[in-house]
């Protein structure tokens, strides 16, 4: 089934994906989670993706491949922090992967489901975080970027496209944040 949401004003369908930038507060000894945000190309330091219904969303972070709920229309990172662990982030956007690609209402539809029905199986199966950020093939363990770039290629998307980030010697396997971003349709928070 094919789900919708609305978060700060942005439309959301099952398989969207949300994508977060860090808040800049002051980096503290043994705060991981937002020295690698910091680390990252880009202003999207992090994605989820939404599955339904309502706000359920799934991502791969510090407790491994979970899920999370959107309560309401806004994106509030202290309410969240239960169920996403050491996540303070702000709402950046959402990335729309199957906009503008000519697929027909049915075949979309399926995509649709197929993704979500990856993701949740990684949560359910409590696949862990990946911090192997070259071996984006492994479906062992999941970093965020990672767990919607293997939802999709299954369906001959690929998120890797290496737009929006440098292009450094040895990197072109790990799969950014801000690289879906930058390959997707994509509206912005105002």
């Amino acid at each position: 089934m094919v789900y919708t949401y609305t978060v700060e004003g942005l439309p959301l369908r099952t398989g969207d994906i949300v994508c977060t930038t860090d808040i800049k507060l002051e980096i503290e000894a043994g705060e991981f989670w937002r020295l690698l945000g910091r680390l990252l190309p880009g202003d999207v330091d992090h994605i989820a993706i939404y599955v339904g219904p309502g706000g359920r969303c799934v991502e791969s972070g510090g407790r491994g491949v979970v899920t999370f709920e959107l309560r309401g229309d806004s994106w509030t990172p202290k309410k969240m922090i239960k169920h996403r662990g050491p996540f303070l982030d702000q709402l950046y956007g959402i990335a729309y992967p199957l906009e503008g690609r000519g697929l027909s209402e049915e075949e979309e539809m399926h995509i649709r489901e197929s993704v979500a029905e990856f993701c949740l199986a990684q949560a359910e199966a409590e696949k862990p975080y990946n911090i192997n950020f070259l071996d984006s093939d492994t479906e062992e363990a999941f970093y965020c970027s990672q767990l919607a770039y293997k939802a999709y290629i299954k369906h001959g998307i690929n998120l890797n496209t290496g737009q929006g980030v440098p292009n450094l010697p040895g990197t072109s396997s790990i799969v950014f944040p801000q690289e879906i971003w930058s390959a997707c349709h994509n509206r912005k928070i105002t």
